[in-house]
């Protein structure tokens, strides 16, 4: 069988690269093209375009790049007719995968949407566009499903694939992880500032502010795999600071705190039982217009999912150095600490047991035999 997936950001990838694993398991025969990054090139495949060519983030940044994106728009449809895919699987990503899926089920396509598009959180109008376009929905969140049956629209709740690929992280050592990046034996403090260049300097600068007033601690930033390291340089002059590539998970394993970018980061930050703050500071313009249309109490996945203040999100004007500094005080307090902890147990508990790939998978490989 010919699969085609497409996802669209280092989160993405990862998922995408899960589930291609899962389909090579049961399909061995398996032709697979996808758009995506390393982690699925890693699996096998032929990747048409890597997610750092199109990583445009907010209203803005995506206005300014129009033309490219209509130009990569035109280039995968142009792409799927030549290769004629029995499943072609759309992974997250929504302002590109649904324009792709509006074209291609017209046309006939097996269509499949894994990761639902954050219509819970805005422009609930776009459920008219999926019951119309996506034959097969698989969703990872308990509270999706819940969403798309009060719109008559039947969807598989199939668990969080970050369960599979935490429970299959390899934990490495303290001492080899201290020695590979030259650290001492205080304890860690983790930085993941986000995946893409207008968002790291962003958030970096103001999480790097409070590095002198932990000097008990060391500072260590998650690059991101979408960037060099020496896009990092400037950011790593402060004594304290160091920088990881490529080895978040390891990362997160050692560490004792972490300020996280509101993303896919503060789930997998709570699935390691790290104490975090979520931050988020966006474009202005783009914020102003993300408060109308957005309709949530919260942007942590981890307080969406546990519908309560698990962990302190700072956004906007609150995410400053005063206080991230008080936040950070308070999740390194062992009291804190443990009351958290048992909070992400919960979150785990609500999330489904392991197997979301392979039970993605399966429910694709069904529809098309």
């Amino acid at each position: 069988m010919k699969y085609y997936l497409i996802a669209g950001e280092a989160s993405g990838d990862l998922h995408g690269a899960n589930l291609m694993k899962s389909i090579l398991k049961k399909d061995p025969e398996a032709d697979i093209r996808f758009w995506g990054g390393d982690l699925m090139q890693a699996v096998g495949g032929t990747i048409v375009v890597h997610y750092k060519d199109r990583a445009f983030m907010g209203f803005v940044e995506i206005l300014q790049n129009l033309f490219k994106i209509l130009g990569l728009i035109k280039h995968c449809k142009k792409d799927i007719e030549q290769y004629q895919p029995d499943a072609l699987i759309f992974i997250d990503n929504s302002g590109f995968n649904l324009r792709i899926a509006k074209w291609a089920k017209p046309k006939g396509f097996n269509t499949h949407y894994y990761i639902s598009p954050q219509i819970w959180a805005s422009r609930a109008g776009r459920i008219k566009t999926i019951k119309a376009t996506i034959d097969r929905m698989y969703v990872v969140l308990p509270f999706v499903k819940d969403f798309y049956e009060t719109y008559e629209y039947p969807v598989e709740f199939v668990g969080h694939p970050l369960i599979d690929a935490i429970s299959d992280h390899k934990q490495i050592m303290p001492e080899t992880f201290k020695e590979q990046h030259n650290l001492d034996d205080r304890p860690i403090i983790s930085i993941l500032p986000g995946s893409r260049k207008q968002e790291i300097k962003k958030m970096l600068e103001v999480m790097l502010s409070v590095v002198d007033d932990f000097p008990d601690y060391q500072f260590i930033i998650a690059g991101a795999p979408s960037q060099d390291a020496s896009f990092y340089a400037p950011f790593i002059k402060k004594e304290g600071v160091h920088l990881v590539m490529n080895q978040t998970y390891d990362l997160l394993s050692l560490s004792n705190a972490a300020l996280v970018t509101s993303g896919t980061a503060t789930l997998e930050t709570a699935l390691f039982k790290v104490p975090e703050v979520v931050c988020y500071k966006g474009n202005w313009i783009s914020y102003q217009i993300a408060k109308r249309i957005i309709n949530l109490k919260y942007i942590s996945l981890v307080n969406l999912i546990m519908d309560k203040p698990v962990v302190t999100e700072l956004i906007q004007s609150d995410f400053n150095t005063k206080k991230l500094k008080e936040e950070l005080t308070i999740i390194i307090d062992d009291y804190k600490r443990a009351v958290m902890f048992l909070d992400y147990y919960d979150l785990e508990k609500k999330l489904g047991g392991k197997g979301a790939s392979d039970k993605t998978a399966s429910l694709i490989i069904e529809t098309i035999q």
